[in-house]
């Protein structure tokens, strides 16, 4: 499978995990729809899809019943224990704590292992966050994508399945705080600082860089406590 491939059936597997963990579109045990129809709502390949919902069945958000179909798990995985609709304070200061352990080590990997056409992708996202910061559009989607990206480049599935709680935590803190214009900030600069480490390849530098924005990050939203 391509590298383009396989980030579209990652990216796919990402938006079905999204409809079932926390839209909540479908209930446990139910059918998905029809392969063709659901493709389709998704703007994918039949094949695509395929890929897709072979990631979620691994994860155990899927099962497969011999005969009926794919169905939506009855005991599906830990990620289902956390309802991110509505996260207290402390719970957005452990996730933000989560980042913290293994972003840093996400971009790190991303240096060593990411393609070129992968890097270029994410040098461009980062120009396309940038831009919108500036024209006050809607950069945090965007922003996210920017650090899926770097996510999806680690090469390591584990990170990529977690993308989905960590962007309900962003959105929830999104929603909360009264410092956008701090935050514009520090998107900008601190990631031109990424950018900069991900082109030397710099595995070192690029994890310091993550490191700090996310530090950055929990001060801004008031969410320091501890060691953080």
């Amino acid at each position: 499978m391509s590298g383009d491939n396989r980030s579209l059936s990652e990216r796919t597997a990402t938006e079905l995990y999204n409809m079932i963990v926390l839209q909540k579109k479908f209930s446990a045990g139910e059918k998905l729809p029809n392969e063709t129809e659901l493709a389709a709502s998704l703007g994918v390949s039949r094949t695509t899809l395929r890929e897709a919902v072979h990631y979620l069945i691994a994860q155990g958000i899927l099962s497969v019943q011999r005969g009926r179909g794919t169905f939506i798990s009855e005991d599906m995985s830990m990620f289902h224990k956390y309802d991110m609709g509505a996260l207290s304070h402390a719970r957005l200061a452990d996730m933000y704590e989560i980042r913290l352990m293994f972003e840093p080590q996400c971009m790190m990997l991303a240096c060593f292992r990411a393609t070129e056409e992968e890097l270029q992708g994410i040098f461009e996202q980062a120009k396309l966050v940038e831009e919108l910061v500036r024209a006050d559009g809607n950069w945090p989607d965007e922003d996210q994508r920017f650090h899926e990206m770097i996510a999806a480049a680690s090469h390591n599935e584990f990170i990529i399945r977690m993308f989905p709680i960590i962007n309900a935590a962003v959105n929830e803190a999104m929603e909360m705080t009264d410092n956008i214009e701090d935050l514009k900030n520090i998107v900008i600069y601190d990631n031109r600082d990424m950018v900069s480490f991900l082109r030397l390849r710099d595995g070192a530098g690029a994890k310091s860089a993550m490191s700090i924005h996310i530090r950055h990050v929990i001060n801004t939203l008031g969410l320091s406590t501890g060691e953080l």
